[in-house]
């Protein structure tokens, strides 16, 4: 990953994560396996990431996939305190400078609009100050999940709570269905992670995509 005597790659676009604290939140989607080129191409940015993994991630992609990838740490446990005495994580969500969450599935979407924190990717994201640090958020699921009621409910809500939504995209999806819920590809969440690090516009509501809208 690394460039001449272990120093991070210049990428294009992506200058703006160089020396950033970032969180990246996988939970249990099939997409999680597109998860790991955002993680690999931010680390080689420069950025130091740091994933935490719901349960349900895990039977996705194994963590030690994630921890090669950034060379760090990565939390599957609200019980699991690897760099600090905090079990709650603050000190986590307090150093970020911003967090991402994808894939983020229709349940992770539920919790978060009603502030649930009963996983350590919503512990995490529950002490982030959305007034200082941007969040983003990149569903994915099924179609008819997407268009669901309570979906649409949870993603106003989740705009109006200042998250960021990027995507979804629309096309053919794992259940072999096609329509919108396919999670947006990892160079459109490259280019939002860095448009939110460098804005320095804290966590204004946005959403990203057409889709998102309908």
């Amino acid at each position: 990953m690394g460039g001449q005597g272990g120093q991070p790659v210049p990428i294009t676009g992506l200058e703006a994560v160089r020396g950033k604290r970032l969180i990246v939140g996988v939970t249990g989607g099939i997409a999680a396996y597109k998860t790991a080129m955002v993680v690999s191409r931010l680390a080689q940015a420069g950025a130091e990431v740091t994933v935490a993994m719901t349960d349900a991630a895990t039977r996705f992609v194994t963590p030690l996939t994630f921890q090669a990838l950034s060379a760090r740490p990565v939390y599957t446990s609200a019980w699991e305190h690897v760099e600090s005495k905090d079990p709650q994580h603050i000190s986590l969500a307090d150093k970020a400078d911003a967090a991402i969450v994808a894939p983020c599935t229709m349940d992770c979407m539920a919790k978060l609009a009603t502030g649930r924190t009963d996983d350590v990717v919503c512990l995490i994201l529950s002490a982030v100050d959305r007034t200082k640090t941007p969040v983003l958020l990149a569903p994915s699921m099924n179609n008819v999940m997407w268009a669901q009621p309570s979906t649409r409910r949870n993603l106003k809500t989740l705009v109006e709570d200042g998250f960021r939504i990027i995507g979804p995209g629309e096309g053919w999806q794992a259940c072999r269905h096609v329509g919108t819920g396919r999670m947006a590809e990892p160079e459109v969440i490259l280019a939002a992670v860095a448009e939110a690090v460098g804005s320095g516009e804290g966590g204004r509501p946005e959403l990203r995509g057409s889709r998102a809208r309908n």
